[in-house]
């Protein structure tokens, strides 16, 4: 037993010996090719294998022939471990340059290929990684391309729906100032029309902003949707009248949601007063909720005839109108965008659909957690 614990000895002395020298080898390769460092690796190995049989050969006195043959032993398992290594390093770097060069054309044109042939478990994790940020980069380029579109189409038709009713103030108020005006009353009230318009158009505007910065503040608390419903279509009503549009609220169930009560009643109204106006006379607007397990969906349905399936995807874009025409009546455009900003600031989404006769748009709302 002793002499056991003697050849453990030996045996550690040597290799710790060799692990000490490797190690330090390692520090000073460490920023060279993994080829480098896995040859460091299986030399350290094949040395401290060697040591720790030369330090028990010398302690246990073997003979010069028996101390040749096991170092021969050693060599030729050095040999091999060596070129083992340096086969396995080459193949390695070889990966690791194939996937560099398929990051490198992931950066120049925002999409990724992973490299074909086998790899290592790291490399294959880390190409799927890279594969997942270019899905996501190329998703993000994409919405930022429409989004700029969307603006350039906004800034555009903003800058002619402002041009054109100015235009008219100027006009009316010249012929105000020239005493040309055959009814000035009727001016005046046109222009007080004009102006409560631009005011509108200039208050989505800034509503707008507010969502695309991230600055609107909301102040939620516990409502019914049957109160949110009843403002929404009180405040209506007179526009509705005006056009010939039922109203239709019935049905509405009083759950309740934590939200801010004044952007949602902005959301209903938004969405009320766009069916309206898009709803032929003698046509009806509905109002109806649907409650979920964990949400409520409230919904407004009109006679409209209902949208081409390939707008319906750019309903709550900024500045979409559904129409090339660019007339005073159609607004700015702003209003869905609005309502989409509103609804996910609250956590909620939006959705539309064609349904018969008209189509539907839906708020989804989630349900405040139970109180404890």
């Amino acid at each position: 037993m002793k002499d056991l614990l003697l050849i453990a000895a030996f045996a550690l002395a040597g290799a710790a010996c060799a692990g000490v020298l490797g190690a330090v080898a390692l520090r000073l390769v460490r920023h060279r090719s993994v080829a480098v460092s896995l040859t460091v690796v299986a030399a350290v190995t094949v040395t401290a294998m060697l040591t720790g049989t030369l330090a028990v050969a010398q302690a246990m006195f073997l003979s010069r022939h028996d101390l040749t043959v096991v170092t021969l032993v050693v060599a030729m398992a050095a040999t091999v471990s060596l070129a083992t290594a340096l086969l396995l390093g080459r193949w390695v770097v070889a990966r690791s340059r194939d996937l560099a060069l398929a990051a490198r054309d992931f950066g120049d044109d925002g999409s990724f290929a992973a490299p074909s042939g086998p790899a290592t478990a790291e490399l294959a994790a880390l190409s799927r990684q890279l594969a997942a940020t270019s899905a996501r980069l190329a998703a993000s380029r994409e919405r930022e391309r429409a989004l700029e579109t969307s603006r350039r189409e906004l800034v555009a038709w903003i800058s002619h729906d402002l041009r054109t009713p100015l235009a008219g103030l100027r006009a009316m108020s010249e012929a105000l100032e020239d005493g040309v005006a055959d009814d000035p009353a009727r001016y005046h009230r046109q222009i007080g029309t004009e102006v409560d318009r631009l005011n509108s158009m200039v208050g989505d505007l800034f509503e707008l902003s507010r969502i695309h910065a991230g600055a609107l503040t909301l102040s939620p608390s516990r409502l019914s949707v049957y109160d949110l419903v009843g403002d929404a279509l009180a405040g209506v009503h007179p526009l509705a009248h005006e056009h010939g549009v039922r109203l239709i609220g019935e049905g509405v169930e009083p759950v309740p949601v934590e939200v801010d009560g004044k952007e949602m009643t902005r959301v209903l109204a938004n969405l009320l007063v766009n069916a309206i106006h898009h709803t032929p006379a003698d046509g009806t607007v509905a109002v109806a909720t649907e409650r979920h397990a964990d949400a409520v969906v409230l919904s407004v349905t009109d006679s409209c005839g209902g949208i081409p399936d390939e707008d319906l995807a750019r309903v709550f874009d900024t500045g979409w109108r559904g129409s090339a025409a660019r007339t005073p009546p159609a607004g700015a455009g702003l209003g869905l965008a609005i309502v989409r900003g509103i609804v996910e600031a609250h956590a909620g989404r939006t959705e539309v659909r064609n349904v018969h006769g008209g189509c539907r748009f839906e708020v989804t709302l989630p349900l405040p957690a139970p109180a404890l």
